[in-house]
């Protein structure tokens, strides 16, 4: 596995591959890599000949107060990690190089709607941040396709949205969620978890399976009674929740009787940690 920081020297290397015909996939990360980012390497690497993956603690998508610094960086076994999942090529820029006349100035990409929604409104301009970095490191590595994990399920749409509106061409694959035994959704804040909150930290996973549960029983107009539901158990659980949401899967606008396919939507704070995880609902079965 090579490592480059140069945008010049990736586009040398990504460009002798496509001159040999060779498919190209992408992962994008802000590195503290955990099994999920790792299983996404492995899919890349079933569904093409080569495989870039980045690290990048991107300071835009970071608001006032929020982890930036905390951030874990854990460069070297990332590397470790990357190599022992056939990685071909790790581009690790510095700030400087993608952001050279600061943040005060730098052009961004908005995706409207979507974006303001759930983790948006909670964390104003989290997703501006998201899409113009993203779309960054599409402009350099040029890949056919990039993965991604479902567990940040409105990420994932807002990229989507970004791809299809800005005519891109890169294919988006969503992966499953790489949950613990317990069911926690496997995450880099994780690691800010005690052992005690560790160990109440599944619940929020349990909470959204009963919401769906109740859901597929009740119907969608029971929605805003189950989301109060949902919200006072992870309260009492001794999450401070964000937001517990129904919704449509491709909108995330609130779910309407009707709608067969569905979203289940859920974030909330525990100690130190932002948990956030998802289900998607097929009503039609």
């Amino acid at each position: 596995m090579q490592t480059v920081t140069d945008p010049s020297r990736l586009h040398l290397l990504v460009n002798q591959w496509r001159q040999q015909g060779l498919r190209v996939a992408f992962v994008p990360t802000m590195g503290n890599l955990h099994e999920g980012h790792i299983e996404l390497v492995q899919q890349a690497r079933q569904r093409a000949d080569k495989v870039v993956a980045s690290i990048f603690v991107n300071p835009m998508q970071f608001g006032a107060g929020e982890d930036l610094d905390a951030y874990p960086r854990t460069l070297d076994a990332d590397k470790v990690k990357l190599y022992d999942a056939s990685c071909d090529l790790l581009f690790t820029p510095e700030t400087e190089l993608l952001y050279p006349g600061g943040l005060s100035v730098q052009s961004y990409i908005e995706v409207p709607g979507i974006s303001d929604l759930h983790c948006g409104n909670s964390r104003p301009g989290h997703f501006r941040g998201v899409a113009t970095i993203v779309a960054k490191l599409f402009n350099l590595v040029q890949p056919d396709l990039a993965l991604f994990g479902n567990k940040d399920y409105q990420q994932l749409a807002v990229i989507r949205a970004m791809v299809r509106d800005l005519n891109m061409a890169v294919q988006i694959v969503g992966i499953d969620t790489v949950r613990d035994a317990d069911g926690l959704a496997k995450s880099s804040r994780n690691g800010y978890l005690s052992a005690e909150q560790r160990a109440i930290a599944p619940k929020l996973k349990q909470v959204i399976d009963a919401t769906a549960q109740a859901l597929q029983q009740q119907g969608v107009a029971a929605s805003e009674a189950l989301q109060q539901q949902a919200t006072r158990a992870l309260s009492e659980h001794g999450f401070g929740p964000d937001y517990f949401a129904i919704c449509h899967a491709d909108s995330l606008q609130p779910a309407q009787c009707g709608d067969k396919q569905i979203v289940i939507l859920a974030a909330a704070q525990l100690g130190n940690a932002r948990l956030i995880d998802n289900l998607r609902l097929d009503l039609t079965r």
